[in-house]
């Protein structure tokens, strides 16, 4: 009898513990890394595998929790940064200058998701940032560009914005639409990734 219980026992453990890193891996219990750090370039991680046939299926659940189209790196790639470049996690509650320059990629967006992995449920309708916008009037001779995160729309109404209301944690997700084979090859020596920086922040802010 006491045999049989025990190996009621650990099977009932092995069931609970499997489910537990299955939901975690998934992106379903909150607090989970948003996807695997494969490549990382300062704080933007990404995956290679996401999208191959060898990504495993911690991988596979954590791109269709977030939504990714999964298709694969030649196609696209995606880099997520959660904090800041003083490595503060990125919160509704502070206002962020993001810039950066050219990619090698055909075409390239970012977006801003919640910490549940959602897009933050909010009526703004600014929630991403992407090249045709750069290719307005905060384009400088080296193709420069930025635009603002914060929970309200800036002061300059020319600066382009991207709402982080009611998101409360979040991050932002570079996407690389056909990336160029040398990021792909070398992704730390070509990418040049966005700054974040960490403007104002109020109450409640760390």
């Amino acid at each position: 009898m006491n045999l049989l219980f025990r190996l009621i026992l650990m099977a009932f453990l092995g069931a609970v513990l499997g489910a537990l890193s299955a939901l975690w891996f998934g992106g379903l219990i909150s607090g989970a890394p948003n996807i695997s750090k494969g490549v990382d370039v300062n704080g933007w991680s990404s995956d290679w595998a996401i999208g191959s046939e060898n990504a495993n299926p911690y991988v596979r659940a954590r791109v269709a929790r977030n939504g990714l189209f999964a298709l694969r790196k030649e196609e696209a790639v995606y880099f997520v940064a959660t904090t800041d470049d003083d490595g503060a996690r990125l919160v509704e509650t502070c206002t962020y200058r993001v810039s950066g320059g050219p990619f090698p990629a055909a075409w390239w967006s970012i977006t801003l998701y919640d910490g549940d992995s959602r897009l933050p449920m909010n009526t703004d309708q600014r929630l991403s940032f992407d090249q045709t916008q750069a290719a307005g009037k905060f384009q400088s001779p080296n193709q420069d560009w930025q635009f603002q995160v914060s929970a309200s729309a800036p002061e300059t109404a020319a600066m382009p914005w991207v709402s982080s209301r009611s998101a409360g944690t979040f991050d932002l997700t570079l996407r690389l639409y056909q990336p160029s084979a040398a990021l792909l090859s070398a992704p730390n020596d070509v990418l040049r990734p966005p700054r974040i920086e960490r403007v104002t922040c109020g109450p409640g802010a760390t």
